[in-house]
């Protein structure tokens, strides 16, 4: 099957469980023998992907995008002069500003992009389909996100093949736009939507969420959870010589990292777990590091500045290293997330997670059984949920044992590809 793969790059500046999905499934249909050509757009794809970027141009380049929404001058520059902002030194530099990759702010540009060829960034949609048609003419597209729905119709309509769009985590993004941005970006999706031949989501939970938003039936919408590579992560003990928490996300507020931290303040003061250590990692954007910068003051009036590691590099091979370092993992993202990658990257090394039961945490962990699920509600259920597993050994390495088997059974890459191609067969001859 030949698939053109259209996908949002965040230049590698944090841990992106989208690009991740999104590039591991691209590397499985290819072991596969399948054609992808997957095209990024906005920033280089960067994570985990030096093998699979094969040259192909940024689309939709950041710089451009934001100077065509703000100027109406760069609407009708030469392409020598967009190439130029379309470097990969200057879209590097772009994508560890907080502006590139945080919604507050851009709403109207999100609007403009989602308008298509009636938005601001027409030139950069054109040239994107006159690449396209001199490329061979695919089985199927298919759009990482619904944030890129704008585009849905212009590609049925030059490529003349179904159209995919996945489901992950869009709603976040919309609802931090303000009014009344917001409420017509809500609004062009849902009509964007009606371009798409079916939508997949990441969970069960995001696909009721996001058909209820967009009005969308049941049957147009498919459930194909995240899958990683399992082969490498042999199950082993899980090290408590000195116990260690781990979060493994952006390390940002809005993720629980602060409250992770405040827990881990209270548990240090538990006669058992005087040598109870922290290690973050996943990457830092803008406002990120004085966020972070903050935290670790905190620690330090706590005398705790040495019990706690943020880390910088957060590749597929740090990642590991990462896990196979920590006894429990956790990111009390108390709003909840489409999936959580991360929970079946811990498992896969059997590592128990520990989750507030909100968005699909419950139904990844109940499908794993690999952790703990507490109440976000309650003021002390993280600290209470963690204490649990760090004074019970035997029974985080069995949480953690249980995932671990779960994880490759059902959320591996193969189980992931081999279902989205089973969505597609339903609408093409292939």
């Amino acid at each position: 099957m030949k698939i053109v793969y259209i996908v949002p790059g965040t230049g590698g500046t944090f841990y992106c469980q989208n690009c991740m999905r999104d590039i591991e499934l691209v590397r499985t249909l290819r072991r596969e023998g399948h054609e992808v050509l997957m095209i990024p757009v906005y920033l280089p794809l960067l994570v985990d992907a030096p093998d699979i970027n094969d040259d192909t141009p940024v689309f939709f380049g950041g710089i451009n995008c934001y100077l065509q929404q703000k100027f109406p001058l760069f609407r009708r520059t030469p392409r020598w002069l967009d190439k130029f902002f379309d470097g990969a030194w200057m879209l590097r530099q772009a994508a560890k500003k907080e502006g590139s990759t945080e919604a507050a702010g851009l709403g109207p540009m999100t609007l403009s992009m989602l308008e298509g060829p009636e938005g601001h960034q027409k030139k950069e949609l054109d040239r994107m389909i006159t690449w396209l048609r001199d490329q061979e003419k695919p089985d199927v597209v298919h759009l990482s996100n619904a944030l890129l729905l704008g585009m849905a119709r212009t590609l049925k309509e030059a490529l003349n093949c179904p159209l995919f769009c996945s489901l992950q985590d869009e709603e976040p993004w919309i609802e931090a736009i303000d009014e009344p941005y917001r409420q017509l970006c809500w609004e062009a999706m849902t009509a964007c939507g009606n371009d798409v031949d079916a939508f997949v989501a990441v969970s069960q939970w995001y696909a009721d969420v996001m058909k209820k938003r967009m009005a969308l039936s049941d049957d147009k919408v498919h459930v194909v959870h995240l899958g990683i590579k399992t082969p490498e992560r042999n199950g082993s003990e899980l090290s408590f010589d000195p116990p260690v928490i781990g979060y493994l996300s952006k390390m940002t507020d809005s993720l629980g990292l602060g409250k992770l931290i405040d827990a881990f303040i209270h548990l240090k003061q538990h006669p058992r777990l005087g040598d109870l250590k922290l290690r973050a990692t996943g990457g830092q954007v803008g406002g990120d590091v004085t966020y972070v910068k903050w935290l670790k003051k905190k620690l330090a009036k706590h005398g705790m500045e040495h019990d706690v590691e943020f880390l910088d590099d957060f590749d597929a091979e740090q990642r590991l290293k990462f896990i196979q370092s920590i006894s429990v993992m956790s990111v009390p993202a108390e709003e909840g997330e489409a999936f959580g990658l991360f929970i079946i990257e811990s498992l896969a090394s059997g590592v128990p997670v520990v989750q507030p039961a909100a968005g699909a945490f419950p139904e990844v962990v109940n499908a794993t059984g690999g952790g703990l699920l507490y109440d976000p509600t309650e003021a002390d259920g993280l600290t209470r949920t963690l204490e649990t597993l760090l004074l019970d050994r035997d029974k985080a390495q069995a949480l953690g044992e249980a995932g671990r088997t779960a994880v490759q059974e059902q959320f591996s890459t193969e189980r992931m590809a081999e279902r989205t191609l089973a969505v597609y067969s339903r609408y093409t001859n292939s």
